[in-house]
């Protein structure tokens, strides 16, 4: 897929390590024909804001500003408000960054004056000069609570104030059966100009699973003439990054990335795994692509995005799909 082509990519996103692969195709890509759908079901109400990781962590990757070293936050930020904040015995468990208040206090205003999450974050993106479209999942409210051995944790309390410590038996998505998927994801899963659906590699069950819980999507994902591929977040028996390893082992699920691959099932045409990965293991039905995904550089996730790009057109040339 050349740069200079019409065709369109649909990429599905969680945080970190979809955002890596989301910035390779957006510096792969020619201006506007890459849109990201970000997960929204870690969006939370904290400090009396509307906080939406996912959202943020792909803006600030997309715009050039994240943090490089934590992935998730803003480049050179300060941490004057949190310091205050914890002066006068205020919740620090959450830290929002100076900067990073910034757009949360942005977003609350504008959607308390009754604008939708997609205008808020498409303005937000535009202010921040990204190209891109990133959308939200939906516009309405879902919440994903983690089953714990402790009994039901709000996925942030679970995820930051708890780092993930508690035993994960099971995941829900409060209100995904009543949420409408962004219209703006329904038309692009529909446009006959879509080229490549790219599942980016992030969690399977905290960062994808929200998104293919919207009422009609997985359906969609079925009927679009564009080939679906998905990025593996493991590599040998371990995540590329974050828990995905550790809920896997304690949901009874064998961290491969062939587990992820059939908790795909039904949904991909193609999954791209690391090359020290067996293509053996993986369900005969799969076209599957072995490359090294870790993506330390910039240079590691342009290239990656280039293969993926690449083995989406041999999918389609194929006729797989």
């Amino acid at each position: 897929m050349s740069a200079g082509t019409t065709p369109r990519v649909l990429a599905l996103s969680g945080g970190i390590g979809g955002a890596k692969l989301a910035l390779g195709l957006y510096k792969t890509l020619a201006p506007h024909q890459l849109t990201v759908v970000a997960n929204t079901a870690d969006d939370f109400v904290h400090l009396g804001l509307h906080v939406s990781p996912d959202i943020d962590t792909v803006t600030y990757t997309l715009a050039g500003i994240n943090n490089p070293e934590t992935g998730w936050g803003r480049a050179g930020e300060s941490w004057h408000f949190m310091q205050a904040l914890e002066g006068l015995g205020g919740e620090t468990w959450f830290s929002l960054g100076d900067k990073d208040l910034a757009t949360n206090v942005e977003r609350t205003r504008r959607l308390s004056v009754g604008e939708s999450l997609t205008t808020v974050t498409a303005r937000l993106a535009g202010a921040l000069a990204i190209q891109a479209r990133i959308l939200p999942m939906s516009d309405q409210r879902v919440s994903t609570v983690v089953e714990t051995s402790d009994g039901p944790i709000p996925f942030q309390e679970y995820f930051v104030k708890q780092q993930c410590r508690p035993a994960v038996t099971g995941f829900r998505f409060d209100g995904a059966e009543h949420a409408q998927p962004n219209a703006d994801f329904l038309h692009c899963l529909a446009d006959p100009d879509l080229a490549a659906v790219i599942i980016c590699p992030s969690n399977p069950y905290i960062s994808v699973d929200p998104i293919l819980s919207l009422p009609g999507i997985r359906q969609a994902l079925a009927d679009c003439a564009a080939p679906v591929v998905a990025v593996s977040p493991i590599i040998g028996t371990d995540s590329i990054k974050g828990p995905t390893a550790k809920m896997m082992r304690e949901l009874g699920v064998e961290s491969t990335a062939a587990s992820v691959a059939s908790h795909y099932a039904g949904v991909i045409d193609g999954f791209v795994v690391d090359e020290q990965d067996d293509l053996r293991l993986l369900p005969n039905e799969l076209t599957a692509l072995s490359t090294p995904i870790m993506m330390r550089s910039l240079d590691d996730r342009l290239r990656l995005a280039q293969e993926v790009l690449q083995f989406c057109e041999d999918i389609a040339r194929c006729g797989t799909r």
